[in-house]
């Protein structure tokens, strides 16, 4: 059982986040929070990496989305984004062997302009 503090606070620590189920706009699992991309000077949560279509970890494919496209949801005990499948599964994409994609500054810029997301940088 949390403590009552961790509870109440607006804060989250990032061991908590990750493997957080995902919804889309019809409430539908759509994946889980693989990592947060944190800006190293400001310290700023910047983007967030899901995993979609994995079986137990394995496979699927990997999203690295603003974090402005998440909105905690206390219902659903996870974040939900206010996109379909069809839009996500249409958005810039990599895979488990590819992770360092989402450091990659074109990635990033596709990712950015698909979500029409004014870049941090």
């Amino acid at each position: 059982m949390l403590d009552e503090r961790v509870r109440g606070s607006n804060l989250i620590g990032s061991d908590r986040v990750e493997g957080t189920d995902v919804f889309g706009r019809d409430g539908n699992k759509m994946g889980s929070v693989r990592r947060i991309m944190i800006e190293k000077e400001s310290g700023q949560a910047r983007d967030v990496e899901i995993a979609v279509g994995t079986f137990l970890g394995m496979g699927g494919e990997l999203h690295s989305l603003p974090w402005e496209k998440f909105d905690y949801d206390t219902d659903l005990g996870g974040y939900k984004l206010n996109v379909t499948e069809d839009e996500l599964r249409n958005a810039p994409t990599y895979g488990e062997s590819e992770r360092d994609t989402a450091y990659d500054r074109d990635y990033q810029s596709r990712a950015y302009a698909y979500w029409t997301v004014t870049p941090y940088w």
